[in-house]
C-alpha cells in the first residue's frame, strides 16, 4: 500500500463524497421499487429511467425537482453560432452553413448582414 505511506495532502487521486443522511438509503428504495415496478414513477422520471437509467433519473430529480425547466431547440448558444457562420463565411456558402447550423438560407443571410453591421 504505497498510498498509505505518503501524506494526505500527495494524494491527489482521492476525492470525498458526503451524502445527506438518508439520500443512499432512500435511492436503494426507488431504485429497488422501479425495478419491482415501472408504473410507480411519474411519467416524466419514467421516461427518463428507460432512456438514461434509474441513477438518472433520480439525479434529475434530485438537482431540479420543483423547477419548471425549458429545454431549448437549439442546443448550441445562438451568439456564439452566429460568430461561427460570419467566420465560416465565404461569400459562396449560404447554403452549406444553413445545412451545417439548421438553418434557413435567410436567417444565414440576415444573421451575416447583422454581424458586418455591428463591425
Amino acid at each position: 500500500m504505497k498510498n498509505m505511506d505518503k501524506p494526505m495532502e500527495n494524494n491527489k487521486d482521492i476525492e470525498i463524497c458526503t451524502i445527506p443522511k438518508g439520500v443512499v438509503q432512500y435511492q436503494k428504495e426507488v431504485i429497488s421499487m422501479s425495478h419491482d415496478n415501472k408504473n410507480l414513477l411519474n411519467k416524466v422520471y419514467k421516461e427518463i429511467s428507460e432512456e438514461l437509467g434509474i441513477e438518472a433519473a433520480l439525479t434529475i430529480h434530485h438537482m431540479f425537482k420543483g423547477t419548471q425547466i425549458n429545454f431549448p431547440i437549439r442546443f448550441f448558444d445562438t451568439s456564439y453560432v452566429k460568430e461561427m457562420i460570419v467566420e465560416e463565411y465565404n461569400g459562396e456558402n449560404v447554403a452549406a452553413l444553413a445545412k451545417k447550423y439548421d438553418y434557413s438560407e435567410k436567417t444565414i443571410r440576415r444573421i451575416i448582414k447583422d454581424k458586418l453591421k455591428e463591425r
